[in-house]
């Protein structure tokens, strides 16, 4: 076996579409770690972005990914460097997910995606086709056995590779985060390593893409399936692979936060919203959103508006203005009785759950109009909880461009208000002992109209995460007609969720792509009958 050379992991920060940053970025790694040999890792798909959708099914996208390519190859001459350089490829009128091995001026050589994910948030197979087995391409000697992200899920392709001569697994990937996520790409590495007796380089991008948000958490490990390097997580590390490792592992909430903060952090920044708005209420929902949004952004993009009515708390009013002040964000109050006043006139007869959704709506008219006048973004405050069973207002509190809690269950935000606190408090402690309510109407809490949170959010997760039937929910120590009635919710306001904004997913069936309903459902109305 020859001697491997020095690998640099580019865990890095790509914006999809973005093409002259993408290569610029790569561009300024490959000049920053220029050495004698060393190969540059990059991500998968990092000409692009991952994941392009339907981009790279316009011909004129792919000339212009195409061209910067023939640039690349101009300045690679002058490098001592070479890399694996992830793209979209064209090849005999087939499009490809794939990746160049590229040094002195030219591509070496190309590895073809055999595995093309096909479930959850991943479509690839109707952009994509597969490629072959992959074969070991060659440095200076030295055969380097590449398999793009999908293919390390599988035997076969490491497989071939080992077969073919390989001396090291490199995997370039564009994996989304949720929470159980690296401990499964520890296993399937061990694995294939089990199988090859070859050590193993993961190689990770990091960065929010509307709903996903990838980890980065790129790692090293040798032919006994140690890990020898990991880089951290939810931030961009430019590192040799044989560096000592720096990253600390972080706990179950902190995780979870720094998603959240990444997701909305690149939303906002790579869309170019100056700032965002949040109706601050007093509940915990909308504090939590704005401590996040303040982390992520700064205290100077946020700007609260709590929009009082006469059902409004005075605890309500002290908590919002007292939250403001702690994060220090610009904070107004804007009452909404003058429009409630005017609805009344023009539609007399409102009452019940029409006279309470029209006062959210009229907070979501309020909202908009700030962000038509000033382009920040509305961000949306409701949880997994309410979304799922249509605890929300469409039109009203369900306006917004971004939701960085659409995919936390009501406990989680419990949990993460009290986690942030423990760094510094932002979040008054009676907004987090309160019992929580919508405030449309005298007296009211949420657990009027639901079950406890404990009780939904457990059977939530049964029916969301785990696809479980009824006698499986039961056996937990739920009550038959509990379960039904969720069920039912859940199902009748998949409607009202198609009209969402979108949110960070942290969880392994987030409403919008990994969780697909029909809203025409018959089947809810059958569950006696199941």
């Amino acid at each position: 076996m020859t001697a491997l050379p020095t690998f640099i992991l580019a865990q890095i920060n790509p914006v999809v579409g973005d093409l002259g940053y993408n290569f610029g970025k790569i561009s300024d790694v490959w000049a920053e770690h220029d050495a004698n040999d060393t190969i540059i890792v990059f991500p998968e798909l990092v000409t692009c972005g991952y994941p392009p959708e339907d981009l790279v099914l316009k011909s004129f996208f792919m000339e212009r990914i195409e061209a910067h390519i023939d640039d690349l190859l101009i300045q690679s001459k002058k490098h001592k460097s070479w890399v694996t350089l992830p793209t979209p490829h064209r090849e005999s009128g087939k499009l490809y997910n794939a990746a160049h091995l590229i040094g002195d001026g030219q591509i070496q050589d190309t590895v073809l995606k055999h595995c093309l994910p096909n479930e959850d948030v991943f479509d690839e197979k109707r952009i994509f086709t597969p490629g072959p087995l992959p074969k070991p391409v060659t440095y200076k000697g030295t055969k380097l056995g590449l398999m793009i992200c999908e293919d390390m899920w599988w035997p076969e392709p490491a497989a071939a590779l080992k077969e073919a001569g390989s001396e090291i697994l490199i995997v370039p990937n564009g994996s989304p985060f949720d929470a159980n996520k690296q401990n499964q790409r520890y296993d399937l590495a061990r694995e294939r390593i089990s199988e090859t007796g070859l050590p193993l380089i993961y190689l990770n991008q990091v960065g929010g893409q509307d709903e996903l948000v990838f980890d980065g958490a790129s790692f090293v490990m040798d032919a006994q399936g140690t890990i020898t390097y990991e880089a951290p997580q939810f931030e961009e590390s430019i590192t040799a692979s044989d560096s000592p490792s720096s990253s600390q592992k972080l706990g179950e909430e902190e995780t979870l936060y720094k998603a959240l903060i990444l997701g909305l952090h690149d939303y906002v920044v790579k869309n170019n919203f100056p700032g965002v708005l949040i109706g601050l209420s007093g509940g915990i929902d909308s504090a939590l959103s704005a401590a996040i949004a303040v982390d992520a952004l700064g205290a100077d993009k946020v700007r609260c508006i709590m929009m009082p009515s006469p059902y409004t708390s005075k605890d309500s009013l002290e908590d919002a203005k007292e939250c403001a002040a702690l994060l220090g964000v610009s904070y107004e109050s804007i009452s909404i009785e003058p429009a409630m006043e005017a609805f009344t006139q023009m539609l007399p007869d409102l009452s019940g759950t029409a006279h309470e959704n029209m006062q959210s709506r009229a907070r979501g008219l309020t909202l908009m109009a700030l962000s038509n006048s000033t382009g920040h973004m509305v961000l949306s405050t409701g949880n997994k909880s309410e979304m799922a069973v249509g605890y929300a207002t469409l039109y009203g509190d369900m306006c917004g461009g971004f939701n960085a809690l659409k995919d936390l269950y009501k406990m989680q935000v419990y949990a993460l208000s009290k986690w942030r606190n423990t760094k510094s408090a932002v979040i008054p402690e009676r907004i987090i002992t309160k019992a929580p309510s919508a405030e449309l109407k005298p007296d009211q809490a949420d657990q009027d109209s639901l079950p406890p949170y404990e009780t939904l959010d457990d059977i939530l997760e049964c029916l969301i995460e785990h696809d479980m039937g009824l006698s499986d929910i039961t056996a937990r120590g739920h009550d038959l007609e509990t379960v039904k009635r969720v069920w039912t919710l859940l199902d009748r306001a998949e409607y009202k969720r198609r009209q969402a904004p979108p949110g960070v997913k942290v969880t392994t069936k987030a409403f919008g792509k990994d969780r697909r309903y029909p809203i025409t459902n018959g089947f809810t109305g059958n569950i006696e009958k199941a």
